[in-house]
């Protein structure tokens, strides 16, 4: 009889199709008559039960009345009775899922029927485009929609409902809909609830081992599910002993259940199995309360410490950091890693600070920390290389964050598994390392291009991005600097993408490490400590086929190739210190390059201390051949040092600006050792002029920080006094009386802390100040003009106080938003005069912005202003002349009328009248006059154009260029009043760009004509209708003809603005317009 059934069971299932069962499944989901076309809404709970008792009597109707049903009938029939779980119940909800679930055994029996039964034919060759056959058992969209309603119903019927409390997410937190079915249930009716949700999640797992079905139940339920089983499987009974008639579920189940849900886990998507554990360790549970204020439960104590297992053991999986990360990330709210909120997820540090203690914390699970660091390290790295672009970003600062959360918590084992392999390419050509004879062949690549790259860009991530400067990180990648920075002076000889990389860590390292230890890191790169670790001497770095470098076991040397070796030698060498000089640069603010450069000074000392007499032998005859050579070997490598720290002296001085040194304590290291070279100088009788101009500058400029210059502290005199010694040696010792005296004086006025200065301090700190003026004249020219408008003063008694004091803080503290005061004018039209530069700059600025305040006093003496400004003009030091530049240019646009025609006479003058320096800064003022007027420029258009056009023919080309400039600004802002000047214009620009002898000239007639075009974008085919075709003559005679590049680039520029005119004038942009006419 068994044997009948099973046969008879067969042919039911050859004949059930997938659309019967489809139907059935659509019948059971239809809504009542009653509910209206939201059923899944409702929130009543009669008619919910009223719809659920419709729907069942609907299917038991269609399988009795309908002949064409009977097959499924009979497939259902037979499913049930296999099945071993008890389908009839007074509860409708429960009748419900069962049939629900019933169907969809059949469905999933139905599919692997079909699927066996497929065999597809081959494919035809004669036409391999066409696409193979579809498997029968593939479900439409329409299908997967129905399905997934089902399983949404089993589900929030069969599963949830009879989660405890804290297990999971409560239906009530997730729907309206949900809410009404946690009330619904009838939870004291057989069978139990255990049962049911037993039975249900069993009945789920079948249907999923389809695998079209099991994406479907997996992709939206695997939290559902996964809490059902933690529940049956995990859960302790609230009794302690049990008989087995009393008990619900059987040992046997309950194991069942803990496998079911480890195969699950390890079968699914492992970030999405990451992020439904996570919910359901700490996510929201079930109300505690009845109140209105819903409290959330807290998952109990036993799934917390289950979901942590479980998590733990996704984390040791093959990839599992990435899977933890990506299932924290796409969990926290930021959808799925790299979407379109990855941006904001990517800069919430938090959620990386998150992860980082989550991977940095060893579980339980593991042996030992080392055993746990050894598995998760190496992922961990892996993060800095991840190809999707999209979510890179996460994943590196991810990664960033752990590491140095390990270095920070487990310095040794981040060292031994993190940093050594980041480090290792650099460290396998360090002078200290071993190199095995098989890799010394030479032409051996002993690092490839993409390990040395990807070295360069994890240390940038972890160190200048991370930016943590951590005792294990500086450690490890100190041994590896000198390696760090031969590759850099390589990526200068070229174009590199990892040059800032390298640059950007070498600037951070530096900064972070003591200041010895720098300074040491510096003499190592230099070349003046051999003991600090560099690349061996048999590799060297080449560029590689990629466009990235690699390490190489450099050639042998010939005996021909000797003489070229020593070059290479000594032009890497000179590089080296040239780019030793272009890092430093950036180094100033934080004083590193003041104290290297203290360092190369007393290393200047300790050279002229050494006596060589000592380095050369009395006598021969007792040496052998060996002794000798390494004698002159030592005297050899000696010279090299001592020019090599010339080199670098020089070098310092000619890069480094005024501000290389940040604190007094460097000056005074600057100005000791000066002194002590002096003295070591004056010990050998090698005085000379250099060493006395220098000892005289730096004592100089101990007396500017006594006279004043800086406000001394009583801790800066206790630095100061390191230089008593030295000047009491100086004083008693220096044969011209001068610095004798300056120096005797000096001492007396540190050991008093300024309390005692003689007038030679004062002198000297003078005299230091107007160094910039060779011949001294300056301040004598600067009095005489003062002196000159000595009679705007009233009280002339003030005038030589006033011309001794900074002016800036008084004026401009003073000054409210009223008018200005007679007191405040005065002082300021006095230290225009003032010969303390900043003083008359300050004091500019201030008149100018009472002009551009338009204030009364001001505005009525504005003949006065124009001659304060117009002398100032002619002043050498820029921040003097650009402050009399800006004044007259905000005069300009008070008075335009009045001052514009002068102006253009200064311009437009010979250079018998002033000077062309004087010319071209009346330029500039023309020029901001010209952008200040803005539209309103073409009431002055003929005298500023004839000027220009004037100044065109200049003899001097400085101007011709200035005025070509000056008048590519007007033209640009004319625009339609360019009209009856066009043809001129034209012309000018034409013959000086074809005839002009100078380059920079010929460059300024066609950057006009860029300016030009520009300026006049559209209407240029208006404006310029009738030159139009001279100007594309001229324009294509340059870039064909022109030998200069950058004239040829402003010509082809032009090109293309003329280009895109012509074509927006040809082909205009559609325009959606819509007409409207208004009818009579």
């Amino acid at each position: 009889m068994a044997a009948v059934s099973q046969a008879a069971g067969s042919r039911v299932l050859e004949k059930c199709g997938l659309e019967q069962i489809l139907e059935a499944l659509k019948l059971l989901l239809s809504p009542g008559e009653g509910s209206g076309s939201n059923s899944l809404q409702i929130t009543k709970h009669d008619i919910l039960l009223a719809t659920l008792k419709s729907n069942l009597s609907a299917l038991e109707d269609k399988f009795l009345k309908d002949p064409h049903w009977k097959i499924l009938k009979l497939l259902r029939d037979e499913i049930a009775h296999e099945a071993e779980w008890p389908q009839d119940s007074v509860d409708v909800t429960w009748r419900f899922t069962s049939q629900t679930l019933l169907l969809l055994l059949c469905l999933k029996e139905t599919m692997l029927r079909l699927a066996a039964d497929f065999n597809p034919g081959k494919p035809n060759p004669k036409t391999p485009e066409t696409a193979p056959a579809l498997s029968p058992d593939t479900l439409s969209v329409s299908q997967q929609k129905t399905v997934q309603s089902v399983l949404q119903f089993v589900v929030t019927l069969g599963v949830c409902p009879y989660l405890a409390p804290g297990v999971g997410v409560p239906l009530r937190f997730r729907t309206e809909f949900g809410a009404v079915v946690q009330d619904v249930v009838c939870l004291s009716t057989a069978p139990s609830a255990t049962r049911r949700l037993y039975t249900s999640c069993r009945a789920l797992l079948s249907v999923a081992q389809h695998t079209s079905l099991g994406s479907l139940v997996f992709c939206r339920h695997l939290g559902d599910i996964a809490a059902g089983l933690c529940q049956l499987g995990f859960c302790p009974s609230k009794r302690s002993s049990l008989s087995p008639e009393e008990e619900v579920l059987t040992e046997e189940e309950r194991a069942l259940s803990r496998k079911a849900l480890r195969d699950i886990l390890d079968q699914v998507y492992q970030p999405l199995a990451v992020r439904e554990l996570l919910i359901l360790q700490g996510g929201p549970p079930q109300s505690c309360s009845e109140g209105k204020m819903q409290v959330r439960c807290r998952a109990p104590a036993w799934l917390r410490r289950l979901c942590g297992q479980l998590l733990s053991e996704r984390l040791m999986r093959p990839s599992g950091v990435q899977a933890v990360v990506r299932g924290i990330l796409e969990g926290a709210g930021a959808g799925a890693a790299g979407g379109s909120d990855a941006e904001a997820t990517a800069a919430d540090w938090k959620k990386c600070d998150l992860i980082a203690k989550i991977l940095a914390s060893c579980p339980q699970q593991s042996l030992s920390p080392e055993d746990y660091y050894r598995d998760i390290c190496p992922q961990i790295l892996d993060l800095f290389h991840f190809q999707d672009k999209s979510a890179a970003r996460q994943f590196q600062r991810v990664a960033t964050t752990t590491f140095l959360t390990m270095s920070r918590e487990q310095p040794q084992l981040a060292a031994k598994y993190l940093l050594q392999p980041v480090l290792a390419p650099l460290h396998r050509c360090l002078n200290t390392a071993e190199i095995p004879e098989s890799d010394t062949v030479p032409g051996t690549i002993l690092v490839r291009e993409e390990q040395l790259t990807r070295c360069i860009e994890d240390i940038y991530k972890v160190y200048v991005v991370g930016n943590e400067p951590l005792p294990v990180l500086v450690d490890s990648l100190l041994p590896v600097l000198g390696v760090l920075f031969s590759l850099y002076c390589f990526t200068k000889q070229s174009v590199s993408h990892i040059r800032s990389l390298c640059q950007e860590i070498l600037l951070w390292i530096l900064g972070r490490l003591e200041r010895n230890k720098a300074v040491a890191s510096l003499k190592g790169f230099a070349g003046l400590d051999k003991s600090v670790p560099s690349l061996h001497s048999l590799c060297h770095f080449r560029a590689a086929p990629q466009g990235g470098i690699m390490i190489t076991i450099k050639e042998a040397v010939c005996d021909e190739d000797e003489d070229e070796a020593l070059y290479q030698k000594v032009s890497s060498e000179q590089c080296r210190v040239e780019h030793l000089g272009g890092l430093l640069s950036h180094c100033q603010e934080c004083g590193l390059a003041g104290d290297f450069f203290i360092f190369c000074l007393k290393e200047l000392t300790h050279m002229a201390v050494e006596n060589e007499t000592e380095f050369k032998m009395k006598s021969f005859s007792n040496k052998s051949l060996l002794e000798l050579e390494q004698h002159q070997t030592l005297l050899v490598e000696g010279q090299e040092q001592k020019l090599l720290v010339l080199q670098l002296v020089a070098l310092l001085c000619e890069r480094m600006s005024e501000q290389i040194f940040t604190n007094i304590t460097q000056v005074v290291d600057f100005v000791a050792a000066t002194l002590q070279r002096a003295c070591a100088s004056l010990a050998h009788q090698a005085e000379s002029t250099v060493e006395s101009q220098t000892l005289s500058m730096s004592m100089g400029l101990v007396a500017v920080m006594l006279g004043g210059a800086v406000q001394l502290k009583s801790s800066d005199f206790a630095v100061l006094k390191q230089l008593l010694p030295l000047l009491e040696k100086v004083s008693s010792t220096y044969p011209d009386p001068v610095i004798q005296e300056l120096a005797a004086d000096l001492r007396i006025t540190i050991s008093t802390h300024g309390a005692f200065s003689t007038e030679t301090v004062s002198v000297a700190a003078q005299s230091t100040l107007n160094k910039k003026d060779p011949e001294g004249k300056r301040e004598e020219q600067q009095q005489t003009s003062y002196e000159r408008y000595s009679d705007v003063s009233h009280e002339p008694q003030q005038s030589h106080v006033a011309s001794h004091e900074v002016r800036e803080p008084s004026t401009t503290a003073k000054q409210k938003s009223g008018s200005v005061t007679t007191e405040e004018l005065q002082e300021a039209l006095l230290s225009a005069y003032d010969p303390q530069i900043p003083t008359r700059a300050a004091a500019l600025r201030t008149l100018s912005r009472w002009i551009e305040q338009r204030e009364a006093k001001i505005l009525g003496m504005q003949e006065k202003l124009l001659k304060i400004f117009l002398e100032n003009l002619e002043h050498e030091d820029t921040f003097v002349y650009l402050s009399a530049i800006q004044g007259v240019a905000l005069l300009s646009d008070v008075y335009p009328e009045k001052i514009l025609p002068g102006l253009l006479a200064q311009y437009d003058s010979s250079k018998d009248r002033h000077t062309p320096e004087t010319r071209m800064k009346v330029g500039e003022i023309l020029m901001r006059i010209v952008r200040a007027l803005g539209d309103m420029v073409s009431k002055y258009r003929e005298p500023l154009i004839h000027t220009f056009l004037r100044g065109a023919r200049d003899p001097d080309s400085a101007h011709r260029a200035s005025s070509l400039s000056n008048l590519g600004e007007l033209c640009q802002r004319l625009h339609f009043m360019l009209g009856s000047v066009v043809h001129e214009v034209t012309a000018c620009l034409i013959a000086v760009a074809k005839t002009d002898h100078e380059v920079q000239v010929r460059r300024a007639a066609i950057h006009v004509i860029v300016l030009l075009l520009r300026g006049l974008s559209q209407k240029a085919t208006e404006v310029l209708r009738d030159v139009l075709k001279d100007l594309y003559h001229l324009l294509k005679h340059v870039v064909c003809l022109e030998p200069d590049d950058v004239a040829r680039l402003h010509a082809q520029l032009a090109l293309e603005e003329l280009d895109e005119i012509m074509r927006n004038f040809l082909f205009p942009p559609p325009k959606l317009e819509k007409k409207i006419t208004v009818l009579p």
